[in-house]
């Protein structure tokens, strides 16, 4: 005998002006669901489940729950007035005896019970809404981006906890592997239409891809039927059409169906341009230690990033992710030790707070009022990859509507600011990505062109994430932070390190051979001989000539810009760009030797 569902929503019917948000909705939630709850940003993910909530009243259409059955709803922006601490918020629905269930959350979601809301971040107040939901139990678990300020410690936790419930659960997440791991079901949010299909998040993509393709084949059907109809209308004379008018009609009835067919959303215009290469060193730490008071975030940690990797960090919340970047990038000096940056860097950073992003002003002013995007005396004009383009075009292109240009940062969703902070950053060139948290609140279609354009980005990337499967596609090297300051380096992403892991005994918290790092001193019968004194003046002299191969690089590629040298002074130009081929063979050479005398003084 079939169960009643958990809850069931008919007919449900929500617009906003313009096309609806949803139409004609039916769905089920049935006991034991483990659904995922996909589409793309602004396509009504979250609206549907604050419906599913109650939260939400739609125009059409009715919301079933069986008496005795209970819905909780992972608020995103919960309100914490009246609440002296996170743990009383958690508390508010459970008996005191019941105290037991938020202390176990907060143990796990890594937050302080005690701390004053006032004094908690945005993170901090979210996994306080969390433990609330979990403390509580309900039949019905409705949860919205809950890995979002998860480090990958806590979303395992969570994992776990999800897996052994017995509660039926619905999860909005951009999260592959989270997904990838929980759902039974899936639950596709498209232009106003929700499908279901009776299997896990894992696949999605190829199902979703499968039904665009039966769209655009149905579509280009009923174009090639309307032309033939059009053709026979025009072409009919006035008493054949007098004696069809029911095709004329069908012929109308066709045009007003390609007419109310919603277009599909595309895919943000996003590209990053690259500057001129670095230096093939980009950056060095030798023996680097850094504490803040009793706390130590490296301790005599030594590594070295070379032009065109991509090194991934990972660890809880609070290790010291953020301050190795800013170490790396010079924005922060280490207490012990020497860091050496390379040359030529041209960095790109994109912040995990949206700092760079003023939430009073208008999408508009954020980009124009940026003096890296400014253009002179055009206050409707942005500089993008070095030419003028109109501010509204440019937003068009990360998929922002003209009347979304003049409204106010704090507006927009959390995916609509990233995409946001995207355009800033990928208007300037760079050979230097310095990505804090990128994949927060991005759809899955904007992750995947993300992914594309850092593999195929020419220059050097270091990232943040607690996203395992992004760090699986794009790292070459992951560094794990292990606590009391120990990080060590592992060659590949998330799924390398586990396996590279697994094949040694040694503890978690020991420290490991470090991939991409500084060569380990050899055996006595393999070490190098020292350098002579000649070699040791010749590295002492390097430097400078690289810096002097580099100055007369970016002075060619200069001249070469101008479009018609070529045409003006042919001779001129052909010299020109055979002294650049000469300059960069001969940089990389001195690169080269640089890099082998530098390993053979440190192993000497």
């Amino acid at each position: 005998m079939a169960q009643a569902p958990l809850l069931q929503l008919s007919g449900i019917g929500l617009g906003f002006g313009g096309n609806p948000l949803l139409d004609g909705l039916d769905m089920n939630v049935q006991p034991g669901d483990r659904v995922a709850l996909v589409g793309r940003n602004g396509s009504g993910k979250s609206t549907l489940m604050k419906i599913m909530a109650g939260l939400v009243e739609p125009d059409s259409g009715t919301r079933t729950l069986p008496p005795g059955m209970s819905v909780g709803y992972m608020e995103q922006d919960p309100d914490f007035a009246g609440f002296a601490t996170l743990g009383d918020y958690a508390m508010q629905t459970l008996d005191p005896s019941e105290q037991w269930r938020v202390d176990i959350a907060a143990e796990g979601l890594e937050f302080d019970p005690d701390l004053e809301p006032s004094k908690a971040s945005g993170g901090e107040r979210r996994r306080a809404a969390l433990a609330r939901l979990l403390a509580e139990a309900p039949d019905l678990m409705l949860l919205d981006e809950p890995t979002n300020h998860l480090d990958i410690t806590a979303i395992h936790w969570l994992e776990e906890r999800l897996r052994e419930t017995r509660a039926a659960f619905v999860l909005i997440s951009h999260d592959r592997a989270f997904l990838r791991a929980l759902t039974r079901a899936t639950l596709w949010v498209d232009r106003g239409q929700v499908r279901r299909r009776e299997a896990g998040f894992d696949g999605f993509e190829e199902w979703r891809d499968k039904i665009w393709a039966e769209e655009d084949d149905a579509r280009h059907k009923l174009n090639r039927k309307i032309k033939a109809e059009a053709r026979w209308a025009v072409e009919g004379i006035s008493a054949r059409r007098k004696r069809n008018q029911g095709r004329v009609r069908a012929l109308a009835d066709l045009r007003a169906e390609r007419a109310g067919q919603i277009k599909r959303q595309g895919t943000a215009a996003m590209a990053f341009d690259a500057a001129p290469p670095s230096g093939k060193l980009v950056a060095e730490l030798d023996s680097v230690s850094k504490s803040y008071g009793d706390r130590t975030i490296l301790q005599d940690f030594s590594l070295r990033v070379m032009r065109g990797e991509c090194v991934a960090m990972i660890g809880p919340n609070g290790v010291g992710k953020t301050t190795l970047l800013r170490l790396m990038t010079g924005q922060e000096q280490a207490d012990q030790g020497a860091i050496r940056l390379g040359t030529n860097l041209q960095t790109a950073v994109f912040d995990q707070t949206r700092a760079q992003l003023d939430p009073n002003s208008s999408l508009w002013e954020n980009l124009t009022g940026d003096p890296l995007m400014a253009v002179s005396g055009q206050a409707d004009q942005v500089m993008v990859r070095g030419q003028p383009r109109h501010v509204v075009g440019y937003l068009k292109e990360f998929l922002f509507d003209e009347s979304q240009a003049r409204a106010p940062v704090r507006s927009l969703s959390g995916g609509e600011k990233a995409r946001l902070l995207l355009a800033r950053i990928m208007a300037q060139p760079a050979n230097l990505l310095v990505l804090d948290e990128p994949t927060n609140d991005l759809d899955v279609e904007t992750l995947d062109l993300l992914q594309d354009l850092l593999g195929s980005f020419d220059g050097t990337v270091l990232l943040v994430s607690h996203d395992r499967d992004f760090i699986d596609r794009i790292a070459t090297t992951t560094l794990v932070f292990e606590g009391e300051g120990h990080v060590t380096a592992y060659a590949g992403g998330w799924s390398d390190y586990l396996a590279q892991r697994s094949e040694t005994a040694a503890p978690a918290t020991a420290p490991m051979p470090k991939a991409q790092a500084k060569p380990v001193k050899e055996a006595k019968s393999a070490k190098p001989k020292a350098l002579t004194f000649t070699e040791s003046h010749r590295l002492e002299k390097l430097p400078a000539e690289i810096a002097r191969l580099e100055a007369e690089i970016v002075k060619l590629e200069e001249l070469l810009s101008d479009a018609e040298l070529f045409t003006r002074e042919p001779v001129k130009f052909r010299k020109a760009t055979e002294a650049l081929t000469q300059r960069q063979t001969s940089l990389a050479a001195a690169e080269e030797e640089w890099l082998t005398l530098a390993e053979r003084a440190e192993a000497g």
